[in-house]
């Protein structure tokens, strides 16, 4: 554990600096009183089930049929909570492994300039992340405290962890560990109900086309930029030891070994034994397959991940100890996501007497746009509104994604860049939303406020350029019908 600063004073009130501008000023205020009146997000899905299922109801679903189709559909998607669960797994196990530490020193060394520190923070967090999100939080994480512990550089240690986050505000919905995009691209994911709208939407029509990949680049482009220019110099700078941080990290030898029976747990037989074995299921797995399509099965992309993290930690006692620390970080996903499943089985099966459902009725108020073209910029702002109180990008298109693909249908507008309107609006709120900080937040020693004056300067400064990119691009990509498996 990271040492934190010491307890005094009035925690509550907000550290500012007098060069903080307005922005600055104003985002740190509001992150205090989010932080003291907004509840835990579960009690954010609990109370989306009360409204979904009394606006079910007030359509004209009986109450007898809300509760059926609830208790029906919450465990629909039990395979694809468990999924995101281990993405999470996975990337905080390779994170932390050994040699990876060892890289993270390495590129502690490399800035030259307090500014271009938090430069290559932004930079790193944004293009790990279009790999796992979970490993970008961590690695980034420990890099900001590896920059943290050089004497001849004083790198602000609130810009640098604002940094650090970025890959989940920015980038990492618009990469491989897509909730949004892993999910349409797997049919035994999908609920009946969602499948019958969407069909399934290969990575080739979401993450991979050209049109999402130049937006990834801009969003990577414009938040170095501002991590570069925005980042504290001189007397404004505020380091780990400023902020009674103390980021050195705790000597964790392994523990002797007291018994024969302990011999396997430290002896890397084992390990290289599945990882050959997954190696061989590998090499037939892309040789059979499109290997666009072989990577967008979350199943794949678990176990190759899972693996690496087994090859770096190299002994099975190093592997678990590093799983049972990733393990809380996924308490949110395991208990909310089959409240959202059970919120989408409301919207889509509890129907009125005329047949229609709560999906029907939303998707006829998108459809009612009347425009192809204005559909992605209000499917966004919508979608950005909405993650304010569902910080759940898989949970949260489970909610969305019956009433905005059958709207997209209804316009013929692309369905895997409905995906990736999603996918990049989603990602925003996460800018000030304190739900996903926690894990980052816990390894460095911070609180949300202490870094979201500076996050919401990124936000202010991608809504406008992501949502207006998502309504053009969009113009260029043609419509076809749901592909069924």
């Amino acid at each position: 554990m990271i040492e934190q600063r010491p307890k005094g004073g009035d925690d509550s009130a907000p550290q500012q600096s007098p060069r903080d501008g307005f922005l600055a000023r104003a985002a740190t205020r509001s992150a205090v009183v989010a932080e003291r009146w907004f509840p835990n997000t579960l009690v954010f899905a609990l109370l989306t089930v009360a409204v979904v299922a009394i606006a079910a109801m007030g359509i004209g679903s009986g109450p007898a049929k809300v509760a059926s189709v609830f208790g029906n559909g919450f465990w629909d998607l039990i395979p694809f909570t468990m999924q995101m669960a281990m993405v999470a797994i996975g990337g905080y196990v390779v994170a932390t492994a050994r040699p990876i530490q060892r890289v993270i020193t390495r590129l502690a060394q490399v800035p030259a300039t307090e500014r271009g520190a938090v430069a290559m923070v932004a930079a790193i967090s944004l293009t790990s992340a279009l790999l796992n999100w979970g490993f970008s939080l961590i690695f980034s994480a420990l890099l900001v405290r590896r920059l943290a512990e050089r004497d001849n550089l004083r790198v602000d240690y609130r810009a640098a962890s604002a940094a650090a986050y970025l890959g989940l505000g920015g980038s990492w919905a618009l990469g491989l560990s897509s909730s949004a995009a892993q999910l349409q691209a797997n049919a035994e994911s999908l609920s009946p109900s969602l499948l019958s709208i969407t069909g399934v939407i290969p990575f080739r029509e979401t993450i991979f086309t050209w049109q999402s990949l130049a937006l990834a680049a801009v969003v990577i482009v414009v938040c170095v930029s501002i991590a570069y220019l925005t980042a504290p110099r001189g007397d404004s700078v505020r380091t780990a030891a400023d902020l009674g941080i103390d980021p050195s990290d705790p000597v964790e030898d392994d523990e002797p070994r007291t018994r024969p029976g302990e011999w396997l747990e430290y002896s890397p037989l084992l390990t290289f034994v599945v990882a050959a074995l997954v190696a061989g299921w590998a090499v037939q797995e892309f040789a059979d397959k499109d290997p666009i399509v072989a990577i967008s099965a979350l199943n794949t992309y678990n176990l190759l991940f899972l693996t690496l993290g087994m090859l770096l930690h190299w002994r099975p006692r190093r592997f678990l100890a590093a799983v049972t620390k990733a393990v809380p970080a996924t308490a949110g996903v395991l208990i909310q996501f089959p409240f959202y499943a059970g919120i989408a089985a409301i919207m889509t099966q509890a129907t009125n007497g005329g047949g229609d459902s709560l999906s029907h009725y939303l998707a006829s108020a998108f459809t009612g746009v009347g425009s192809s073209t204005l559909f992605p910029l209000m499917m966004g702002a919508y979608s950005v509104i909405l993650g304010f109180l569902i910080p759940s990008g898989g949970g949260k298109w489970i909610i969305e994604a019956p009433y905005v693909m059958q709207a997209a249908n209804d316009l013929n507008v692309n369905l895997g860049w409905t995906v990736q309107v999603y996918n990049a609006a989603e990602a925003l709120p996460n800018l000030i939303n304190p739900f996903w900080m926690l894990p980052l937040l816990g390894v460095l020693g911070l609180k949300a406020r202490d870094i979201v004056g500076y996050t919401f300067l990124y936000l202010v400064a991608l809504l406008p350029i992501v949502l207006g990119l998502l309504t053009l691009l969009s113009t260029t990509l043609p419509y076809h019908p749901p592909v069924q498996p």
